[in-house]
């Protein structure tokens, strides 16, 4: 387990590496179509930078607002404040800030850059259908990705699907109304090299929000797994977690206040997956970021 944590940091690394190279293509795409030549590369790393500063210092705040999440009060909130400071104490964290959404499925998440500056969600539905020893589970879980060092990569994610999918529709539109509308003259002057490189870009524009999923699956899909079993390190109980887990598969309910590019925080997929939750239910399953919940229970079965 500590070797596939030591991992999971240095992939880290590498998925903030891809993300940044990602949006700093996407950006220099968008300046090309505005005609920049050189200063529009110069204007793409600045983008990819400031996207990359923002990002660290801004992205759990875009989550938590995503997500329609509210600071928990200590006097209405004292039992999910009491498990977070006693699982903290017990693993070595500091206590991190504690949120809640007001929304009737059972779900939460943890957000942030570092465990110094981590925050945690639950939703009201999992605070009224988890007992004790099950949401105690699920703290212990998602303060796990704490733990992993999975928040900040899991959180900066969220700033790098909707940006790098805004500037795509920006460009994509761009390229509709105003491809057409230069001269003759023009056009002949950009043939050649020029339409192998509009060519090259407008597959990027078009293929770029799917490598940004691409990388938000490789950031997700193994870490949750990893994270259930951190948290029997934590509890040292894995019927709570395994219980906590049943009652979210068996659950038909979705976030209301999620969306795609948050799925990967939530410990078990916020969206419609079948017919019953929501129409799109097979293209979220085409795009899951969780592994079924069957097989993490069956993997903590085993322990």
């Amino acid at each position: 387990m500590y070797d596939q944590v030591a991992r999971n940091k240095r992939r880290s690394y590498v998925l903030l590496a891809l993300s940044f190279l990602l949006v700093a293509a996407v950006a220099l795409v968008v300046t090309s179509l505005l005609g920049l030549g050189w200063v529009g590369v110069a204007v793409a790393l600045v983008v990819a930078a400031g996207f990359s500063a923002a990002s660290w210092w801004g992205s759990e705040r875009v989550a938590l607002a995503v997500s329609r999440a509210q600071p928990a009060d200590e006097a209405s909130y004292a039992r999910l404040h009491n498990l977070v400071e006693g699982l903290c104490i017990a693993s070595g964290l500091p206590k991190p800030r504690v949120f809640v959404i007001d929304d009737a499925a059972p779900n939460a998440f943890a957000t942030g850059r570092s465990p110094e500056h981590a925050a945690i969600a639950v939703t009201t539905g999992l605070l009224e259908r988890m007992n004790r020893v099950e949401l105690e589970a699920v703290l212990a879980h998602e303060l796990s990705h704490v733990k992993n060092d999975d928040i900040l990569v899991a959180t900066l994610a969220v700033t790098c699907v909707g940006s790098v999918a805004v500037m795509s529709d920006v460009a994509i539109r761009f390229l509709w109304w105003n491809g057409g509308r230069r001269g003759r003259n023009d056009r002949d002057a950009s043939a050649g090299p020029m339409v192998i490189v509009a060519v090259v870009g407008f597959a990027l524009l078009v293929l770029s929000p799917l490598i940004a999923r691409l990388l938000q699956f490789a950031i997700s899909r193994r870490r949750e797994s990893l994270a259930d079993v951190s948290a029997i390190e934590m509890t040292r109980y894995p019927p709570a977690l395994m219980s906590a887990l049943h009652k979210l598969r068996d659950d038909t309910t979705v976030v209301h206040a999620s969306s795609r590019a948050t799925a990967h925080l939530w410990i078990e997929s916020p969206i419609a997956r079948v017919e019953s939750e929501g129409r799109l239910s097979r293209l979220n399953r085409l795009f899951d970021t969780h592994p079924p919940i069957d097989e993490r229970i069956a993997a903590l079965q085993e322990l």
